[in-house]
């Protein structure tokens, strides 16, 4: 038996994090935070897109806003080890 997060990323799937900001009708001055992650193909993420509708149809919560971070958008920065010392004076 394979593991599902193996799989995904051997299909090119990468992990996705969603900070949703939402408004409930029955506190409409506070801002709420859900925080959703799954494997999704970046740059067009339709398992998100798809939670996405999701809520907006069966959800009593209107959204404010949707940050995204996906790994193949933030990564490390790259670096090489160099041989030599440069002396400045």
């Amino acid at each position: 038996m394979s593991d599902r997060a193996f799989i995904a990323r051997s299909q090119g799937y990468g992990l996705t994090t969603a900070e949703v900001h939402y408004y409930r009708p029955d506190a409409p001055s506070l801002l709420q935070l859900f925080v959703w992650q799954d494997y999704d193909l970046a740059p067009d993420f339709p398992v998100l897109f798809d939670f996405l509708d999701h809520w907006r149809r069966e959800i009593e919560a209107a959204l404010h806003s949707v940050r995204i971070a996906h790994d193949q958008l933030i990564r490390p920065a790259e670096w090489r080890a160099v041989d030599g010392v440069i002396s400045i004076q």
